[in-house]
C-alpha cells in the first residue's frame, strides 16, 4: 500500500496548498490512503467543518487533530456527524468524538488511523498515552484485522515521540509526530518494521515563526509582553509530510521517505 500523511496544516496558506495539490499527488504517486492534519487550519486555532470538508473532498481519507481539537467550536457537533475526524486517545473521556477508527483503503484494504497526545512539557493533562495506543494496536492487529496501522503522535518532546515509534515497533505501519510544526531528518524503518519520523512538519508558510506571522511571536520573545493575538503568515506554503509504502500481507513498512514541495524548504519527493 502506498500511502501519505501530512504535516499540521497552519492557516489559509496551508490549507489552499493541500486542497491544491492533494488530488494530483493521489493520481500520480497512486496514493491508497491519505491522512491529514488538520488541527491548526482554520485561523491558526483549530478546525472549522467547513474546512474539514475541503480536504476530504480533496482526497484525505482521514484528518486528525491535535490539543487545539476544539478550538473552534462547532467541531464539537461536527466530529459526532463525521467519522472520518479523529481527535486523541487520550482526550477527556467525555470529549465528543474518537481517537482511532478503521478505514478503506483503495482495493478495500483496511487501514487503523489512531492519534495520541504526549505529555511532555504539554499544558494540559493528558491519560497517559502509551497505555491508550497499546490497546488500540491490540485490538487491531496489522496483517491481521488491517493491512496498515498509522500512529499520529501528537507531542512536543522529540524523546516522546522517538519513544512511542520503539514502543509501536513491529504492530504499527507507520509512527509519525506532529504539532511542532518542523520537519524532521530521522525518516527510517525501525526493526520491527514500523516506520518512523518525529515530526512531518507543516503544511503552511515557513517565512513565519512554526506558521504565524513573525511579528506578534517576535515581539513577545524581545520584550515579555503580547499586543495582539497570533495570526497565520499567508506567503506561499511548503507542504510537507511523510510517504510510507507498506506490505499488505505483513503490514510492515517497506520504505518511508520525508516530503517537501513548495514554498521556501529544500524539496523532497518519494
Amino acid at each position: 500500500m502506498k500511502m501519505l500523511y501530512l504535516g499540521d496544516v497552519v492557516g489559509r496558506a496551508g490549507r489552499e496548498a493541500v486542497t491544491a495539490r492533494l488530488p494530483k499527488l493521489r493520481e500520480d504517486w497512486r496514493l491508497d490512503f491519505v491522512v491529514v492534519n488538520g488541527e491548526n487550519a482554520s485561523h491558526g486555532m483549530g478546525l472549522t467543518g467547513a474546512h474539514a470538508k475541503l480536504f476530504l473532498d480533496a482526497g484525505a481519507d482521514v484528518v486528525t487533530l491535535g490539543d487545539h481539537a476544539f478550538d473552534q467550536k462547532d467541531m464539537l457537533q461536527f466530529i459526532e456527524t463525521e467519522p472520518r475526524i479523529i481527535r486523541p486517545l487520550n482526550y477527556a473521556k467525555t470529549a465528543p468524538g474518537r481517537g482511532q477508527g478503521v478505514f478503506a483503503a483503495r482495493g478495500g484494504r483496511k487501514v487503523l488511523v489512531a492519534q495520541a497526545l504526549g505529555r511532555v512539557f504539554m499544558n494540559r493533562a493528558f491519560d497517559d498515552p502509551f497505555s491508550a495506543v497499546d490497546a488500540t494496536l491490540r485490538a487491531h492487529p496489522r496483517g491481521g484485522m488491517v493491512q496498515a496501522a498509522i500512529v499520529d503522535i501528537h507531542c512536543e518532546a522529540t524523546s516522546e515521540k522517538m519513544g512511542m515509534g520503539h514502543f509501536c515497533d513491529g504492530r504499527a505501519s507507520l509512527v509519525v509526530g506532529s504539532h511542532t510544526h518542523v520537519p524532521t531528518a530521522d525518516a527510517q524503518i525501525l526493526p520491527g518494521g514500523t516506520a518512523f519520523q518525529s515530526d512531518a512538519g507543516m503544511c503552511g508558510d515557513y517565512n513565519s515563526v512554526i506558521g504565524m506571522d513573525r511579528a506578534e511571536p517576535l515581539r513577545r520573545f524581545v520584550t515579555g509582553m503580547g499586543k495582539g493575538r497570533f495570526v497565520p503568515a499567508e506567503g506561499e506554503a511548503t507542504l510537507c509530510g511523510t510517504y510510507v509504502e507498506t506490505d499488505d500481507r505483513t503490514g510492515a513498512a517497506t520504505r518511508v521517505a520525508a516530503v517537501r514541495l513548495g514554498g521556501r524548504l529544500a524539496e523532497a519527493h518519494p
